[in-house]
């Protein structure tokens, strides 16, 4: 059996590191608002970021592929500014990874920063702590576990998207075949050998990916300031 093709692994350590990053951005601040908002709005807003945990990948993909198209408004603005479509691209795949692992996010994020309660950021607000201030030196260390959690859930569910990647992106070489995809062309083709390694390298990877990460989180102390 010949060393299998390394390249869409690689690609789907980009994806999902570049995914996770987003997710951080955008996750952050919208966890805070639900563990925090008393809108009325609040329950439709959290049944959109879950969505994606119960539609299948294959609705999600269809839908982002016409939202990404460039005859739609998104997907033409875009191509008119880069010169180039969202669909068929890595930076389609960011985007599409980042609305599907959106939950896988949010909820762990949520959790923590409920968990974490008003009492420290109102002890903040009496020495005089800035409510960015208190966030980001309270709230945010206390719920560290929140986000790391977050974290790794997010990046190990985009190394194993595929369904939407293979919607949205396509099977490119260099460009959108991650390895979920390349797995899936290996037993097209019947070759369960180069099928198998692959997948035991997925496997292995995210094993010890998972494994190293939550060891890290239980052992490190949560710092407060």
């Amino acid at each position: 059996m010949s060393w299998p093709d390394l390249a869409p692994l690689w690609l789907s350590v980009q994806l999902a590191t570049v995914t996770t990053a987003l997710l951080l951005l955008i996750g952050t601040p919208l966890a805070w608002w639900l563990a925090t908002s008393k809108a009325r709005m609040k329950p439709f807003i959290e049944a959109i970021t879950a969505l994606p945990l119960v539609l299948p990948p294959t609705v999600l993909g269809f839908y982002f592929l016409i939202l990404f198209s460039p005859n739609s408004t998104l997907g033409g603005l875009w191509r008119d500014a880069t010169g180039s479509t969202l669909t068929f691209s890595f930076t389609g795949l960011v985007l599409a990874s980042a609305l599907y692992s959106l939950p896988f996010m949010v909820q762990p994020l949520q959790s923590a920063f409920e968990a974490v309660g008003r009492g420290p950021m109102e002890a903040a607000a009496t020495l005089r702590a800035g409510k960015l201030d208190a966030f980001f030196n309270v709230a945010l260390p206390m719920a560290r576990r929140g986000v790391l959690t977050g974290a790794v859930l997010s990046f190990a569910h985009t190394i194993g998207e595929f369904g939407v990647v293979l919607m949205v992106g396509g099977n490119i070489p260099g460009q959108t075949r991650v390895i979920s995809v390349a797995i899936y062309e290996q037993v097209e083709v019947l070759d369960y050998s180069q099928a198998h390694a692959l997948s035991a390298i997925l496997l292995v990877f995210s094993f010890v990916t998972l494994l190293l990460v939550y060891t890290l989180n239980r052992r490190a102390p949560v710092r407060v300031g």
